[in-house]
């Protein structure tokens, strides 16, 4: 951690500055009295508690690939890399980093914080990069100084807490006037799709990860298939990435996580505008062609999301 780093951080529910205190390898809030470890050179807030399955699939998966990465992090923003150069950046719910990497590499000063210890991978996956960093923090409490971030993005992360709209707010206002913020959320499909979703993870989120991993191999497997990989995934969800091991990750992000909520493009759009935010823009799939847009406008896509960029007035 860099001195520059520290000084960015703040008590989560007093809002004062935070003390090193390098004997006990913490931070001190002297305000409260709260104090707060560092763990591998991580600042921690929490502990992962309802979000501990993204720890675990984050850590143990390799499924960074560099130039995917960038092609979905301007796809999903709505932002340039070139346009990012010097920019203060806020990854909120960062997993393992593969976005703050792109980031980082393009200029940035960023501050990934995500609620698992996925933080771990994250901070070796962007060991090179010393403008990027990492807090272990809730998102509706993080540890930082409110309206000071040019950029703020969250991609498929805020419908992971048991209130959406919450995390939203949050993290909305670490956005300074003129920034702009980005947001990613699962899309709500059509009715007997949301059916079958929630009777699947009712049984798969009450399974212990052992047991859940190997079905989600077969689900990895299923998605290698020509036909049923793109047809199939339609009813069940299961991920059909070129990948193995992105496969596998993506299906067990689907079924693992104890909240999963799905949203609408006037929905998230409605929670812009409450929170001092215009220009928006909603931005399309990042895939193409005419049959996968239709499917994709009628709402048939399961893990398909919701995603729109705006600008902060207030």
């Amino acid at each position: 951690m860099n001195s520059t780093f520290l000084e960015q951080l703040r008590g989560p529910e007093s809002g004062g500055q935070l003390r090193l205190d390098t004997e006990q390898s913490q931070l001190v809030d002297e305000s409260s009295g709260d104090s707060y470890p560092i763990i591998e050179g991580i600042p921690r807030f929490v502990a992962s508690e309802h979000l501990a399955s993204f720890g675990l699939q984050w850590n143990k998966y390799e499924v960074a690939h560099d130039d995917e990465d960038r092609a979905t992090f301007q796809a999903k923003t709505g932002m340039r890399l070139e346009d990012l150069s010097g920019l203060r950046v806020l990854d909120a719910g960062c997993g393992g980093g593969r976005y703050s990497k792109i980031v980082g590499e393009a200029g940035a000063k960023v501050i990934g914080a995500d609620h698992s210890t996925a933080v771990e991978k994250a901070a070796q996956l962007c060991g090179h990069l010393p403008d990027v960093n990492f807090v272990q923090a809730d998102l509706k409490k993080l540890p930082l100084e409110p309206a000071s971030f040019d950029f703020v993005f969250s991609i498929g992360v805020m419908h992971h807490d048991a209130d959406t709209r919450a995390v939203f707010d949050s993290v909305a206002k670490f956005v300074k006037p003129g920034g702009k913020m980005a947001v990613w959320l699962y899309r709500r499909n059509q009715w007997w799709q949301e059916w079958i979703n929630d009777a699947l993870r009712r049984r798969t989120t009450t399974m212990p990860a052992e047991k859940l991993e190997p079905w989600c191999r077969r689900g990895a497997w299923l998605g290698g298939l020509p036909v049923i990989g793109k047809t199939l995934n339609k009813i069940a969800n299961f991920s059909n990435h070129p990948n193995w091991e992105n496969r596998v990750c993506d299906t067990f992000d689907w079924y693992a996580p104890q909240y999963q909520y799905h949203h609408t493009v006037e929905e998230l759009s409605g929670w812009f505008r409450d929170a001092g935010f215009d220009q928006l823009r909603v931005l399309p799939p990042e895939k193409t062609g005419r049959f996968y847009r239709w499917t994709y406008e009628q709402n048939l896509l399961i893990g398909s999301g919701v995603n729109v960029q705006a600008t902060r007035i207030s």
